[in-house]
C-alpha cells in the first residue's frame, strides 16, 4: 500500500509543478512539428498527473 501512496503523491505533485515547464516552450514558440509535440506530450503528461494524484490526501485540509 506504500507504493500506491508513493504513486499518488509523485502524480499530485506532479501535476502540480509542470505547469511551470510550459513557459520555456511557448516562450520559444510553437512554430515546428518538433515544439508542437512537446506541447502534446506536456499536455498528456500533465492530464495523467493529475488523474493518478487526484486521490492525494495531502492537497486536502484536514
Amino acid at each position: 500500500m506504500h507504493l500506491g501512496n508513493s504513486v499518488t503523491a509523485a502524480g499530485f505533485w506532479i501535476g502540480t509543478l509542470l505547469p511551470v515547464a510550459y513557459l520555456p516552450v511557448f516562450l520559444s514558440g510553437v512554430d515546428s512539428a518538433g515544439s508542437l509535440s512537446l506541447v502534446v506530450c506536456l499536455l498528456a503528461i500533465h492530464a495523467l498527473a493529475l488523474i493518478v494524484g487526484h486521490d492525494y490526501s495531502g492537497s486536502r485540509s484536514r
